[in-house]
């Protein structure tokens, strides 16, 4: 237990706290990328063995699965829908995570309500870290109102002949 300026915090306190500042810098950097960044180009480097290739699979999983896991944290009180929650997330990033990345780059806005919604989330874990309870009927509904409200914006850009936005992409394609 650690004392800040009146406030007593514990380790899971401070968890949420940093886990929400986190979100909220990774998310804003990278809303500010699509926006104004300049795409990075990658290229391919050959694998020496599968056992490297499992690996780097695995270890980019549990790094990409950090922001996951801090959400979990912060939307549930118990520690076994974590973890259960965090498992199934990597075993559906593994095994849906091309046709889910054509589908979101098919679908820039997406992009930014999914980073929205990691913002949102952080902001969350800010004040909980700071011992004010948020109920988390409003995340639910916001997020789902949202989603709702974009599904229904690319069911009419669909039917319609509106301009679609064009982000700019994190990683540029070679070709």
């Amino acid at each position: 237990m650690v004392t800040i300026a009146g406030f007593d915090l514990s380790a899971r306190d401070l968890i949420l706290f940093l886990g929400g500042l986190f979100l909220l810098f990774k998310s804003t950097l990278e809303i500010h990328h699509k926006m104004e960044g300049q795409a990075q180009e990658i290229k391919p480097k050959s694998a020496t063995s599968m056992k490297s290739v499992i690996f780097q699979i695995i270890f980019l999983d549990i790094i990409f699965s950090f922001d996951s896991i801090l959400t979990a944290v912060g939307l549930v009180d118990e520690v076994i829908i974590m973890i259960i929650a965090v498992v199934i997330s990597i075993a559906i990033m593994m095994a849906f995570a091309g046709a889910i990345s054509r589908f979101i780059n098919k679908h820039p806005t997406l992009q930014i309500l999914a980073l929205s919604f990691l913002m949102l989330i952080g902001f969350m874990l800010l004040v909980e870290g700071l011992h004010f309870e948020v109920p988390k009927g409003y995340i639910y509904f916001a997020v789902f109102f949202s989603l709702g409200v974009e599904i229904v914006n690319m069911r009419m850009r669909k039917k319609g002949s509106s301009d679609t936005v064009q982000l700019n992409p994190r990683i540029k394609e070679k070709s």
